[in-house]
């Protein structure tokens, strides 16, 4: 545990990705099996433990150190595992042995919400501080020290010398501590069988165009749509959907499983039909619709009937037990245009290509929709092959351009990670009437992004000097900042009392210099609302 304890203290304070990648590669290498397994799994967030929530550590501390001390150390420092890490008072007697991250993970697996509360004492009392900062995090599945699931899986190409494409086709089949992985990467033992089994795989990516300019003879253009990317699996008899990161949503949206009964990978984009919230009848509605659909362990009759789900096909990866990522753009798209009378137009469409003059004439195409599903434009290179991740030069989207309000900074928040000591979560309200007349701030949105280092030192700088009130973690600012923010389009919604809920908003710029009172309304923002 004492090395594992040791990167993860490393990777902390280690910004650079390029040395954060060798200290993967460095422990991957050096630690044993199964230690390295699991802690792979936990630089995913691969691991779970149900019996050992945020709740569970607060609870234990309050019983061993004064509640107020607790409390005022938890909001200073502002993330559980740390602040617990230190508090945690020092055992008496003779030190016991640290275990081992299996020996740990073991112990975690078999608590229950009754036993958490002896069993994990026992094991932090066997470790230092920096130990039980890993232990804590680890139990609690929530890293957050900037290594993404994508950064470990090239660490681990990196550490074995082996391919990191290879390394994502075979990283859904496996599950932790990855036995099978390491023996293929490290014993040259045969790769894992997947042919035969209904996995994901990994999705080709797009660069933002930015200032490119592309000549349309070698790139296709179709709308970027607003949904959530997802890709239909039949392999072996089975179906399942899959999310974007991977995850098996099948049971979220259960009737499109059947829909697909032949062998094949779909990739598009997860839409609900009907006129919710800016949607035409019969086409994609806003995101917003599809939000009602997201998340739902059980789905109902009604909710079934009132946002029907369907699938809005971009490629086609396996077709017939043929895998046909390495043919080109145009090669799938015709052979995904072959495929769509076997598939019921009641679940499935295939997303429209534009026809443009040049690009000047995309781009005015782009500038006139506001169509409530559509986010923007993709470039497809008609050669290109279907890669996983991000391959420069083969596509592109072409996001359009975004919608701006001005808004009154109201509430912020502690971040978590790097962040976990500056206020870097901003509500922001807008004008309910004339605010000379003294009508009232409503909070319209949330964001978390947009700025530099340098700008939220001055930020978090302005909310301990302008806070007015407290609640729990949140502090009240008076109301004396504007935030120029960013949005992608704006639905009404029952669950806020501005009546309206933003998508995307990030903050685009911070208006030291204006007035809060000119800020916008809220009949503005409404008035952006697509019937």
């Amino acid at each position: 545990m004492e090395e594992f304890a040791a990167l993860i203290d490393a990777l902390v304070y280690t910004r650079s990705r390029n040395e954060k990648l060798r200290l993967i590669a460095e422990y991957l290498r050096s630690a044993p099996d199964p230690d390295r397994g699991w802690a792979l799994a936990a630089l995913t967030d691969g691991l779970d433990f149900k019996a050992v929530k945020s709740s569970t550590i607060r609870n234990l501390l309050k019983e061993r150190v004064d509640p107020v001390l607790w409390t005022l150390s938890r909001d200073f420092v502002g993330d559980t595992a740390e602040t617990a890490s230190f508090l945690w008072p020092e055992p008496l007697g003779s030190p016991t042995p640290a275990p081992t991250v299996s020996e740990a993970v073991g112990a975690l697996d078999a608590m229950t919400r009754v036993s958490v509360l002896a069993e994990l004492p026992r094991l932090l009392d066997r470790l230092d501080s920096s130990g039980r900062y890993a232990l804590l995090k680890l139990a609690t599945g929530g890293m957050r020290i900037g290594v993404s699931t994508r950064l470990a899986k090239v660490a681990f190409a990196q550490a074995f010398e082996v391919s990191v494409d290879e390394v994502e086709e075979y990283w859904h089949a496996l599950a932790p501590p990855f036995t099978e992985l390491f023996d293929w990467a490290t014993r040259g033992a045969p790769p894992p069988d997947t042919a035969n089994m209904p996995l994901f795989r990994p999705f080709m990516l797009a660069h933002p165009l930015e200032e490119l300019r592309v000549d349309l003879a070698d790139y296709a253009a179709e709308w970027k749509w607003d949904g959530i990317r997802v890709q239909l699996v039949h392999v072996g008899g089975e179906t399942r959907l899959y999310s974007r990161g991977g995850d098996d949503i099948s049971a979220t949206f259960p009737e499109l499983l059947p829909m697909l009964d032949f062998p094949a990978i779909l990739d598009g984009e997860l839409l609900v039909r009907g006129s919710h919230q800016g949607g035409e009848e019969g086409g994609a509605a806003s995101f917003n619709a599809l939000q009602q659909r997201l998340g739902r362990k059980t789905v109902s009759k009604k909710m079934l009937a009132d946002y029907p789900a369907f699938v809005r096909l971009y490629d086609v990866l396996m077709l017939d037990g043929e895998d046909l990522r390495q043919h080109g753009w145009s090669d799938r798209r015709r052979r995904l245009e072959g495929l769509m009378p076997r598939l019921p137009d009641s679940h499935f469409d295939i997303s429209q290509l534009l026809d443009a003059r040049d690009f000047d004439h995309l781009a005015e195409i782009r500038e006139g929709t506001r169509d409530e599903a559509i986010e923007g434009l993709m470039l497809k290179r008609r050669d290109s092959p279907y890669v996983a991740g991000r391959r420069t030069g083969l596509w592109y989207k072409w996001k359009r351009d975004p919608l701006l309000i001005d808004c009154v900074l109201m509430y912020a928040q502690r971040g978590s990670g790097k962040r976990s000591s500056f206020y870097s979560d901003y509500t922001f309200g807008c004008w309910d009437g004339d605010p000379d007349a003294g009508a009232e701030l409503l909070p319209v949105g949330k964001a978390y992004s947009g700025f530099t280092d340098e700008e939220l030192k001055k930020l978090d700088r302005h909310v301990r000097q302008n806070t007015v009130n407290r609640f729990g973690p949140v502090r009240e600012t008076n109301r004396s900042l504007v935030f120029e923010v960013a949005f992608d389009s704006v639905h009404e919604s029952k669950r806020h009392k501005s009546g309206l809920a933003m998508r995307f908003p990030r903050i685009h710029r911070i208006r030291w210099d204006k007035p809060v009172h000119e800020a916008d309304r809220i009949a503005a923002l409404r008035a952006l609302v697509k019937d």
